[in-house]
């Protein structure tokens, strides 16, 4: 007796913001349950080319180039793997619908995204999937935690960090990262990997990175394993992460992988497995579990996108309480995003931005409480300029923390408004810093870096800068922080 084949079974891996081959659920089943393995990667054309509301690139040079890398360094693993990485332009509901008719796959496999612009994607490609009688699957990969290990429902899951961090960090364990696979089934057809595309090809030039920069990041799953074995293991720096988290310069105050972790380089799962590695082996303190602590930071902000939604992007925020004293004022938001506002702590941060792509966590706090209570404009545009020019763009991240400057967050707290000149002074007191990113700020003493409005014309002489000409005159004076 004959015995009939086992139907031969194609699937499609959408890779999404889950640019790694370890730990990636949808890669993971796609190997258990297909015999050919098709992976994809789509750059979506509304977000490499498009504007975002009030006109900003929605994807600005750096982390696009950040991406093109991160795409090169994972069809480099494929290729390794016995595989390779299918690369298009265009639209991904349109693209991978097309690819999956071309090819007759039986399912597309991604890792599940939860905002608006992606899910939107997403359900158009279910849709068309649908009229061909193909199916879509998602799976997890963003968290630290899986929503279904949590012990409350999204839907009831708490608006205050403190009570989400009692309610999970002692009580639910993080699961182990998947496995990282030797081997994926090869394409048997011959497909058009396509060629991928060029930092030209969306619109910006090609650049060399900012020598004065924090490190020169480089995309992809081997940088960010690289980066965490040297964060952990190679330098133990990991043991004073909490007392030098708060730094300014230089790659080696924090532990930097935010833009891994933004575009899926680098597991959550697989950070946390190494700390509890490196707690075992070598020392367990506060500054190892100050990184868990960020990574829950992560999670709650991804929480609270889910639960509410738009509401993170309107200008009530998830309290739905619209400060009417913020305005879209266009004047005095030019002069914060060109770092043209005279107090040097806010202009040294927005230069680093706008030259890098990256600002620490500090100045992310500063320039945006200073954007909200000192100059009055809409958070919005600030956000939405985060979002245009940070290599480590996060929506749930960006906006969840905009929101909390802004007092309409899941804060108990209802003023975030940080004292410029004393955050300043705490954390640059020689004035370092600002004079990395303000050259022509080079000679004033320490005592004076951080308020140059002080200067008298004839110490503006001695001192070779003049206000208003070599530097901007200030459009907060910094007699409001000496109150």
């Amino acid at each position: 007796m004959k015995i009939p084949s086992r139907p031969h079974k194609k699937i499609i891996v959408w890779f999404r913001q889950d640019l790694r081959i370890h730990d990636n659920e949808a890669l993971d089943y796609a190997l258990e349950r297909g015999d050919e393995i098709i992976p994809v990667y789509v750059f979506d054309e509304r977000v490499f080319k498009g504007k975002t509301k009030y006109g900003f690139p929605k994807t600005g040079k750096h982390r696009a180039k950040f991406i093109i890398e991160s795409v090169e360094d994972l069809r480099a693993s494929l290729r390794e793997l016995g595989s390779d990485l299918i690369v298009r332009v265009g639209k991904p509901e349109e693209v991978i619908y097309e690819l999956a008719k071309e090819v007759q796959s039986n399912w597309v496999f991604c890792n599940r995204e939860r905002m608006q612009e992606e899910v939107e994607v997403q359900n158009a490609l279910e849709q068309n999937l649908w009229k061909e009688g193909m199916e879509i699957h998602f799976f997890r990969g963003k968290m630290l935690y899986y929503t279904q290990d949590l012990p409350f429902p999204i839907a009831h899951a708490p608006d205050v960090f403190t009570q989400f961090r009692k309610e999970v960090e002692r009580y639910i364990p993080v699961r182990e990262p998947l496995p990282t696979p030797t081997r994926v089934h090869p394409m048997r057809m011959s497909l058009d990997v396509g060629e991928i595309p060029t930092l030209a090809d969306f619109g910006h030039e090609d650049f060399e990175v900012d020598k004065r920069a924090v490190l020169p990041f480089k995309g992809g799953e081997t940088e960010a394993l690289e980066r965490l074995d040297y964060y952990l293991w190679e330098t133990d720096l990991i043991k004073n992460y909490k007392e030098t988290r708060n730094g300014l310069i230089g790659g080696d105050y924090s532990s930097k992988f935010s833009p891994w972790l933004a575009q899926g380089c680098i597991s959550p799962k697989i950070i946390y497995a190494e700390l509890k590695k490196y707690e075992q082996r070598r020392t367990k303190n506060k500054s190892t579990y100050w990184l868990f602590f960020e990574l829950l930071w992560r999670d709650f902000f991804r929480l609270t996108g889910k639960k509410h939604g738009n509401t993170i992007f309107q200008k009530g925020g998830t309290k739905g309480d619209e400060n009417t004293d913020l305005e879209d004022d266009m004047a005095k938001f030019r002069i914060w995003k060109e770092a043209r506002t005279g107090v040097p702590f806010i202009d040294a941060n927005m230069r680093e931005l706008n030259l890098t792509g990256f600002m620490s966590n500090r100045g992310r706090q500063n320039v945006a409480s200073f954007l909200v209570h000192d100059l009055k404009v809409n958070w919005q545009l600030g956000a939405e300029y985060f979002e245009s020019l940070l290599i480590d763009y996060d929506v749930c991240s960006n906006w969840g923390n905009w929101n909390y400057v802004a007092g309409v967050g899941s804060d108990p707290r209802e003023d975030r408004y940080f004292n410029i000149l004393t955050q300043a002074k705490r954390y640059d007191p020689q004035g370092e810093y600002v004079k990395r990113w303000l050259p022509e700020l080079a000679e004033l003493p320490s005592k004076k870096v951080h308020e140059p409005d002080t200067l008298s014309p004839v110490e503006q002489d001695d001192l070779h800068v003049k206000l208003g000409a070599d530097y901007p005159k200030a459009v907060i004076s910094t007699s409001r922080w000496r109150r």
